[in-house]
């Protein structure tokens, strides 16, 4: 039987500290929400969490994929991993990046569906065999090479590996939806 509460309860300050305290408040004013548990849980951890929060703003936002790319990759990893935190947190965020419901109904059907441009299918594609077999084939890798540059390419595979890993990271910790 699957637990229905957090495994670690979201911290506050005596848990968290001054500086992730305060890291914890501005991300959860930026994610509209009054707490965002991803942060106030994974901030228990110290410099540990300040370290992962840097590696993460340095793929989203601050990679140099377009962000609708991006946000492309993380909503099919979190349907692919069944991660509703961050399905919804996404579903926010992808939206400003222009991804539409209709959008959103595709990504669930996945690389197949019809109206994919050739650069997102090769895209979804990648993420799914990611997701799916831990690599990309070389037919895979051709097709979103014709797309992507060499740093691109690598920043999307850590990209996907990241949400694959913090999809995990929010399940096995059972880390609660922020409404």
């Amino acid at each position: 039987m699957v637990s229905t509460g957090p495994r670690i309860a979201p911290g506050r300050l005596r848990e968290l500290g001054p500086v992730n305290w305060l890291a914890w408040q501005a991300l959860s004013r930026a994610a509209g929400t009054p707490d965002a548990h991803l942060f106030s849980t994974l901030g228990r951890t110290g410099g540990l969490f300040r370290g992962w929060l840097h590696f993460s703003g340095k793929l989203m936002p601050g990679g140099r994929l377009r962000r609708y790319d991006t946000e492309l990759v993380i909503l099919r990893v979190a349907h692919l991993r069944h991660c509703d935190y961050e399905t919804d947190h996404h579903i926010r965020l992808g939206t400003r990046a222009g991804v539409t419901p209709e959008i959103l109904d595709r990504l669930r059907e996945g690389p197949a569906a019809d109206g994919w441009s050739d650069r997102e299918r090769a895209l979804l594609t990648a993420v799914d065999r990611l997701v799916g077999t831990r690599d990309l084939d070389d037919a895979t890798w051709q097709a979103l090479a014709t797309h992507y540059d060499e740093r691109l390419l690598i920043e999307i595979v850590l990209l996907t590996n990241q949400y694959e890993g913090l999809a995990s990271t929010i399940t096995a910790l059972r880390i609660q939806t922020d409404h």
